[in-house]
């Protein structure tokens, strides 16, 4: 008696396990095509408008629009990186003023879940890391699409663009007399250009 009980229990313990497995495989991982993804950003300096990009980025992507609770990101990107077409301006954000990067060199972001909002709009929710302070965000991202690549057989490629406001004060870049939105402001524009792809 007690070995049909067993049988059985380990049986339905099987049952249980496996649709979550595929569920699991569902979820492909995609990798980074750095040569066609980018990560930029604008920002208001007086009455004009700054633009940068931090040219340095990796991660780890798993995504599948039809299952969202396998799906996960995570994505660090150098501050050393950061380039705005002025050597002196990249090197006064590196510094203790904004992001500090000799003591905090990586702004790191981990999805802690995914929501579909209409057509191919969805929200990645997370926890964003720039320097000491962590916030959870939600940002908006659109799903352009899934293809097979024309010049690489058995290659998948997918294509996602994020767009998102960041406010610098909430994570302490600028400080002292870069606090203040007068010159610099609060609010910085991210826009990710992400394509992806991996092998079937």
């Amino acid at each position: 008696m007690k070995t049909k009980i067993s049988t059985l229990t380990i049986i339905m313990a099987v049952a249980l396990l496996v649709p979550n497995l595929t569920k699991a495989q569902n979820a492909k991982q995609w990798m980074v095509d750095k040569a066609h993804t980018s990560v930029n950003f604008d920002i208001s300096h007086f009455f004009s408008t700054v633009n940068g990009s931090f040219n340095e980025f990796d991660g780890t992507f798993y995504f599948d629009p039809n299952n969202l609770d396998e799906s996960k990101f995570t994505f660090t990107i150098p501050v050393k990186s950061i380039y705005t077409n002025n050597e002196k301006r990249d090197n006064h954000l590196k510094s203790e003023d904004f992001f500090n990067s000799s003591k905090y060199p990586n702004i790191k972001f981990e999805s802690t879940g995914f929501e579909k909002k209409s057509g191919k709009n969805y929200v990645v929710k997370g926890k964003l890391t720039i320097k000491e302070t962590t916030k959870n965000i939600s940002v908006p991202f659109e799903y352009k699409g899934e293809m097979d690549h024309p010049m690489m057989k058995g290659t998948k490629i997918l294509g996602l663009q994020f767009k998102t406001d960041i406010d610098r004060s909430n994570y302490n870049v600028g400080v002292g007399d870069w606090a203040s939105d007068m010159v610099v402001g609060d609010t910085a524009e991210v826009t990710i250009n992400m394509e992806l792809n991996r092998k079937e």
